[in-house]
């Protein structure tokens, strides 16, 4: 069974190199069976590692090889059912080990949605969600999964926490939700969780915008969420990714098809004066009414209009530009419009990448994401910074091959956004080419870390990015953490070393 998909985990997994595996898996089908799982791994003193859909980047999953304590693997996969639907106040409860495309499935014939898709929502579990704190690819609209969380409850060594009601918002304390959000597997098991729920939309809108380069895209995406515009998704992705995008396009179906391919290039970077190798495009998704999504992309794309400032080249295709120079001399390269296909072929994939780097093993090729949320005058800087310092470690490591570094902004707030990075080399000839990876990555994140950045905003702590922890969220705050896992976890039964506990 592979822990999880880390990089690292899926070379190990082709190579059957595990230093550690549990000693027994078990699939509990209900909340008491969980109950009494635990309650017999605290007796006999027994490790216990949730799991879930298996999908976690973080290497939260994988089993400590200095234990020597059996361990037992509860998976949660059986325990998969909708518990019950309330349309009077628009709530579900489920049991955590539903995976995400399920969960949506179900709620599909109820008329209603979740609106939670991560790029993993395929094979990711509900409790894996509210465990990793985890945010989706529509949270503009329907929020990040600690604000669907209406009630959930965890099993712990020292019993089970939850509310007492379904109330909507509670004001007694710290709230106890929040010492199972993130927890990741620390403290205990999820095993249910209610969850708000909405209609399903009426209009489902792809939509997608060209503009001329990095900085007005971001400038873009800031301006939408100033102004509270609320598409479902908004994704800027950068020069590299956007090429990278087009490289995985399938070729023209047929003459006209290329034609018209050729016709769109020449619109783009003859017309409007786009360089190609400055561009970048963002994706949207609108989800609503009719009336509101017509009124959000008729907004959308007036912002996208003013964003550019690049003059139509003159040096090329001279003799076009001047016939038409009269009736163009006022255009400017400005955010475009790039239709609806283009759109959705730029949500999608997202959700290729994974299987992507998965294939580039089998010819030598290393490559991982990794992201970070940042406030809205340091995005810039923090990219640049990023991609410069992965290029020097690419460099004094003497990769032979260019690396292939990119960025996309996936989620926008008020106060900043998201940033996801793509990182690629050819390690053919590498002995150890994980631990390269590892070892470019852990000064990526520093460089993070220095330019403004946190140390995730949605992927979570495990093992990988524990040693940033204690700079994150202060030593009182990590003292504070300490004292929860020895209260609700005093033999240490949850032992699988994430976080600092």
């Amino acid at each position: 069974m592979c822990p999880g998909h880390t990089l690292k985990e899926i070379y190990i997994l082709r190579r059957e190199e595990f230093p550690r595996i549990p000693d027994l898996v078990v699939w509990p089908e209900c909340h008491d069976d969980v109950v009494k799982i635990v309650d017999l791994a605290t007796l006999h003193n027994v490790v216990v590692i949730p799991f879930g859909g298996g999908t976690s980047v973080s290497g939260a999953l994988e089993c400590p090889p200095e234990e020597t304590r059996m361990i037992v693997s509860l998976d949660t996969s059986q325990m998969n059912k909708l518990l019950y639907v309330d349309k009077q106040n628009l709530t579900v409860r489920f049991e955590a080990g539903i995976i995400g495309q399920d969960l949506r499935n179900v709620l599909e014939k109820q008329g209603l949605c979740l609106g939670h898709e991560p790029d993993s929502y395929e094979f990711s579990s509900l409790g894996g969600w509210v465990a990793t704190r985890a945010s989706g690819m529509k949270k503009n609209i329907y929020g990040n999964i600690e604000d669907m969380l209406v009630h959930v409850r965890m099993v712990t060594p020292q019993g089970v926490i939850e509310r007492n009601c379904n109330a909507p918002r509670i004001s007694s304390g710290p709230d106890v939700h929040h010492l199972v959000l993130g927890s990741e597997g620390t403290l205990g098991v999820v095993t249910e969780a209610t969850l708000k729920v909405r209609p399903q939309p009426e209009c489902t809108r792809y939509g997608s915008v060209v503009l001329p380069d990095f900085e007005s895209g971001v400038q873009f995406l800031r301006e939408v969420a100033f102004q509270q515009l609320k598409p479902a998704s908004i994704r800027l992705m950068d020069n590299e990714q956007f090429i990278f995008g087009q490289a995985l396009k399938p070729e023209a179906s047929s003459y006209f098809s290329a034609f018209v391919d050729g016709l769109k290039r020449f619109y783009i970077t003859q017309l409007k004066g786009f360089d190609v190798y400055k561009m970048c495009v963002t994706t949207l998704l609108l989800e609503g009414s009719k009336e509101e999504v017509d009124r959000l992309e008729k907004r959308i794309y007036a912002i996208a209009a003013k964003y550019g400032e690049y003059l139509i080249p003159s040096d090329t295709y001279k003799e076009v530009t001047e016939m038409l120079s009269y009736y163009f001399s006022q255009w400017r390269c400005r955010g475009l419009a790039a239709g609806e296909e283009n759109g959705k072929r730029g949500y999608m994939l997202t959700f290729v990448i994974a299987y992507i780097r998965d294939l580039g093993m089998d010819y030598g090729v290393v490559s991982e994401s990794f992201e970070t949320a940042v406030p809205w005058d340091r995005v810039l800087e923090l990219c640049r910074n990023v991609k410069d310092r992965v290029h020097r470690e690419v460099a004094i490591r003497k990769i032979r091959y260019p690396a292939f570094i990119s960025c996309r902004v996936t989620q926008s707030y008020d106060a900043g956004a998201c940033i996801y990075f793509y990182f690629a080399f050819n390690a053919k000839g590498m002995e150890q080419p994980v631990h390269v990876y590892e070892d470019i990555e852990a000064a990526a994140r520093d460089e993070i870390i220095a330019s403004g950045g946190n140390i995730s905003h949605h992927h979570g702590v495990g093992k990988i990015r524990k040693r940033w922890l204690e700079q994150t969220v202060s030593q009182p705050g990590i003292g504070a953490l300490r004292a929860v896992k020895s209260y609700l976890d005093p033999k240490n039964i949850f032992a699988n070393g994430n976080l600092m506990l």
